[in-house]
């Protein structure tokens, strides 16, 4: 496992992230699916977010990524949404006939946390802190 390191933290943070085009309409393909993949990256990269694992289907995109504990997943779909949007319906005309609304993504979008740490091991950890040296420890939950 990396973890990797911000000014005053250490962390391993991953989203599994999934957004759609609004009425599922199939136009993300050519130019404008290799344009929107340059601007997902930059994007991120201007966010200190690392892209583990991406892909751009006919009408959803998946990203797998790894992001600050600053960030929130609704700030990130907000922020990367937004801006391919924008800069998508700037530099292809054809969008903006068929999404007069100016709105290229469905309102939604999925977010799974991912993890190599279990809820269970951290259950198990944090149960057994009294079994540790230090005796002066008390329990949140009893």
């Amino acid at each position: 496992m990396e973890y990797r390191k911000g000014s005053h933290s250490i962390y391993d943070i991953k989203y599994h992230i999934v957004w759609v085009t609004k009425y599922r309409y199939k136009i993300l393909k050519g130019e404008m699916a290799k344009r929107l993949r340059d601007l997902i990256r930059q994007g991120c990269e201007a966010r200190n977010i690392t892209i583990v694992k991406g892909n751009i289907t006919k009408d959803h995109i998946h990203l797998l990524i790894s992001c600050p504990p600053t960030l929130s997943p609704a700030k990130i779909v907000q922020y990367l949404k937004w801006r391919s949007s924008k800069l998508l319906q700037d530099e292809f005309p054809e969008l903006k006939k068929k999404y007069w609304g100016q709105h290229l993504w469905g309102r939604g979008y999925f977010c799974g946390t991912v993890g190599s740490v279990t809820e269970e091991m951290i259950k198990e950890y944090v149960e057994n802190q009294d079994k540790m040296k230090d005796n002066d420890i008390f329990k949140i939950t009893e």
